[in-house]
């Protein structure tokens, strides 16, 4: 088993222009079949972007492709296996990706409030804001992450019980 990381979504609901593979590696795999499995086929581009590598350089005697989804209106390819057809674009969430979408969602909603005044936050207005925002819940643990996560960024203080965006 091995594991390349392929993206082309660098922030929750926002697509870079191309995906990119990162931390690429070579190996021999010559003679060898490859399964290269996404989570899901979407854009198409990071399966893309992946199998064009391993074909480059790795040399495998065949590759094919699976995902959990595939968003057949959008998808640039479709993958050889897959388990569920998506008819309509939508955002998924996994739970490998929840943290890193809900502090995404949190830095452009702070972000965007913060253009029309706004420096400061409660736990709670954030929390509020999210709900209102995105139409989701999740629970109160990624909300503390996420929060953690921007602290550590640099892109949000904490003092006593308000986080103030760093201008």
């Amino acid at each position: 088993l091995l594991s390349i990381q392929s993206q082309h979504w660098t922030e929750a609901a926002k697509a870079e222009e191309r995906a990119i593979l990162r931390f690429p590696y070579v190996v021999d795999m010559r003679d060898k079949r490859i399964l290269i499995v996404d989570d899901i086929v979407d854009t198409g581009d990071t399966l893309i972007t992946a199998e064009k590598f391993i074909r480059e350089n790795w040399y495998p005697l065949d590759v094919k492709k699976a995902a959990l989804q595939w968003i057949s209106s959008v998808a640039k390819i479709k993958p050889d296996y897959y388990y569920i057809e998506v008819k309509e674009w939508v955002w998924f969430q996994y739970p490998w990706t929840r943290l890193e979408d809900v502090t995404s969602f949190i830095k452009r909603m702070i972000s965007e409030e913060a253009k029309n005044g706004r420096i400061a936050w409660t736990f709670n207005d954030i929390v509020s804001s999210f709900r209102e925002w995105y139409g989701i819940d999740v629970d109160k643990i990624y909300y503390e992450d996420a929060l953690e996560n921007l602290i550590e960024m640099g892109f949000l203080d904490r003092k006593d019980n308000l986080y103030i965006i760093k201008l």
